[in-house]
C-alpha cells in the first residue's frame, strides 16, 4: 500500500531550507526512496510550509526515516525552522485523478 508524509513545518529561512533540500535530491540521485514529492506553502500561516513525500509503502518510508543520512539531513533541516515540525502518516486508500 503507498504511504504519504506530511510534514508541516515554519520556517523564515525557505530559501536556505530549499538549497538544502535542492542538495540532499542530488545528492541522493540513484537511491532514494520516496517515488515523489510536494512542496507546498500554506496561504492562510505566514511562513507555514508543508511538504507532502510518497513512498511505496510504510516499510520503506521507515526505512529512508531509518538512514543515518536522513537524520543528518533532518537535524540540518530543523536548524533552518521556527520550530519543530509535525508529521502526518497516511496510507492511501483511493486516488482519483479528474481531467474534465
Amino acid at each position: 500500500m503507498r504511504f504519504i508524509q506530511i510534514i508541516e513545518y515554519r520556517t523564515s529561512r525557505i530559501d536556505e531550507f530549499n538549497a538544502l533540500l535542492d542538495s540532499w535530491v542530488e545528492k541522493n540521485k540513484g537511491h532514494r526512496l520516496a517515488t515523489r514529492a510536494l512542496q507546498t506553502r500554506d496561504r492562510d500561516g505566514e511562513n507555514v510550509y508543508l511538504n507532502i513525500v510518497e513512498f511505496p509503502s510504510y516499510e520503506v518510508a521507515m526505512e529512508n526515516s531509518s538512514r543515518p543520512e536522513t537524520a543528518e539531513f533532518a537535524a540540518r533541516i530543523a536548524a533552518l525552522c521556527d520550530g519543530p515540525p509535525s508529521f502526518r502518516n497516511l496510507d492511501v486508500l483511493d486516488e482519483r485523478t479528474f481531467q474534465d
